[in-house]
């Protein structure tokens, strides 16, 4: 018990002292404002604060505090301006157009001069992309500008993208906060240091990090959105968060009411926390908020189409599997009822192209006879398949290894390290492995181009190496067509193409689950998990 406490006593500590950073100073007026600050731990750590790197969903929630782009989204997933007021497409879909506000300014800095600040226009947001784009910097998030043919700012406050080809999903992909604006003067001036020190545009500024153990933002004082009342956001005055690697730690400083939030269920608590169907337990009923909600995200466990292991490359075997285990009955005993049982295809619910026609029903029948069938065919006995797994999905790898048992397949269940596996995943180094794909951008088409031929990995996300013809003759023409209802219908199509040669296990479509103490409020959810901070209020407690 000793690493636990220990860490449960470092945590407390590095949240305390944040409080003395942010509001000491003898009689400062400020000084009784602790309870404006919003703290929370993120066990998975961060790894950036530049949004051109900001790949995990932890680096963009916290890039998300910092800068701002062209568009946003809101709870709804709706794209909404932003730093752009409004924006045009042209007749051939090929030329955006966007006007940008004129009362958008950067965080303070000395290199900004006597004012410390200055305004953001069009230059800035062509600076950005073309620094996004550029090969020297290897930015991750390049790939949002595959279709861009080139971009410029036509005067301070028009900025223009041209597109190569059509594609209506674009706006959506300037959502993200890889296309952050940021400021010229500031990146050049640090260089790849910039990572530590974030200059953009947000509703909070960069303070302090000290990597592993705390991070803070303060407030920005020039932030240019109101709420509907008029008054200017955020509320908060600043946003602490530790790095407590232990989810069971997390929890127990989130009950002892050292943080405001917590984002995560793990096995550890989740009986603790939850009944058997999902619901708070009486005992935190009065203490704490629970919010759920869908998430596009598809839990899954892959195949490596290549390998030469002939249960792998056998149609019948991974059918077998889809069809051997009972994802609800998964759901209920491993996740309290959190999330929805994969029965469908590979696109999650709430995304046009979801057809719950799609996919494997639970039929242990049916799998016992198409191990049967393949035993007899390959002249092996007695099947195997090696499955590749985190720690943190160990138990839902071993429900399905138990149940396959009783179809006659047997599966071994290894456990790497997160960054080992998904080096060995990309390197085709696995026959078998558990991923999940979260949404990128609103569109299926970000699902289905894990199964285009020409992104095959390690270069792109077709981790099973699937190649079909058809599929990538459909997965082509969907960019030629702009009607929704008609593009819905080539998702279907290609979903049910990857699904009838069952080169994945859909294992559920997941679901955020946010809890909160009682004297927060504003905190929303939304399908992409993106934390935002922004209209968040604390009321002081007794």
């Amino acid at each position: 018990m000793v690493k636990p406490i220990l860490g449960q006593i470092i945590s407390y500590l590095s949240i305390s002292c944040i409080a003395l950073l942010l509001f000491s100073c003898g009689n400062d007026p400020n000084a009784n404002k602790d309870h404006l600050v919003f703290r929370y731990n993120e066990y998975a750590n961060i790894n950036t604060l530049d949004p051109a790197f900001s790949r995990t969903l932890q680096d963009n929630s916290v890039c998300n505090q910092l800068f701002n782009g062209l568009v946003q989204l809101d709870d709804e997933l709706n794209i909404l301006p932003c730093i752009a007021k409004n924006w045009t497409v042209s007749e051939d879909g090929l030329t955006y157009t966007f006007n940008l506000r004129n009362d958008v300014v950067f965080h303070k800095h000395e290199l900004f001069g006597k004012d410390s600040t200055r305004t953001v226009n069009a230059s800035d947001f062509e600076y950005s992309l073309n620094r996004l784009r550029n090969p020297k910097i290897a930015a991750p998030g390049s790939w949002v500008l595959n279709k861009v043919d080139d971009f410029k700012a036509l005067n301070d406050t028009i900025f223009e993208i041209n597109l190569t080809q059509p594609f209506p999903a674009f706006i959506g992909l300037l959502t993200m906060k890889y296309c952050s604006v940021v400021p010229k003067e500031i990146v050049e001036h640090y260089g790849s240091e910039f990572r530590a020190n974030p200059i953009g545009t947000g509703p909070f500024k960069f303070k302090r990090w000290e990597e592993n153990i705390k991070l803070v933002f303060r407030k920005n004082e020039n932030y240019f959105e109101i709420d509907k009342n008029g008054i200017q956001l955020p509320y908060l005055e600043a946003v602490a968060l530790t790095f407590l690697p232990d989810k069971q730690s997390e929890f127990l400083q989130f009950v002892q009411g050292n943080l405001d939030f917590l984002n995560s269920l793990d096995a550890s608590y989740k009986d603790e926390l939850l009944t058997a169907d999902g619901r708070l337990r009486n005992k935190y009923a009065e203490t704490v908020n629970m919010i759920r909600g869908p998430y596009l995200n598809t839990e899954y466990l892959g195949f490596y189409l290549d390998s030469k292991t002939p249960e792998i490359q056998s149609e019948l075997i991974r059918k077998a599997i889809n069809y051997g285990f009972d994802r609800k009955k998964m759901m209920i005993y491993l996740r309290n009822g959190i999330g929805n049982p994969a029965n469908d295809g590979f696109i999650p619910i709430g995304l046009p192209g979801y057809d719950e026609s799609i996919g494997f029903s639970y039929q242990p029948e049916k799998a016992k006879q198409l191990v049967e069938q393949f035993k007899k065919e390959s002249g092996i006995t007695n099947p195997e398949i090696t499955l590749v797994t985190t720690s943190n999905y160990l138990s839902f790898c071993e429900f399905i290894q138990r149940e396959l048992e009783k179809s006659g397949l047997k599966i071994n269940v290894d456990v790497m390290p997160e960054a080992t596996l998904r080096a060995a995943r990309s390197n085709g180094k696995v026959d078998m492995f558990r991923s999940s794909w979260i949404a990128d951008y609103l569109d299926a088409e970000n699902y289905l181009s894990i199964f285009y031929s020409e992104n095959f990995a390690p270069k792109g996300s077709n981790y099973f190496h699937y190649k079909s013809d058809r599929f990538d003759s459909l997965y082509n023409k969907a960019f030629t067509i702009t009607n929704i209802e008609k593009r819905k219908h080539l998702y279907k199509t290609m979903d049910s193409l990857a699904m009838d040669k069952a080169i994945m296990v859909p294992l559920y479509y997941d679901e955020v689950i946010r809890f909160t103490q009682k004297n927060v409020t504003g905190l929303g959810i939304n399908p992409i998990n993106l934390l935002d901070l922004r209209s968040v209020k604390k009321e002081k407690t007794n």
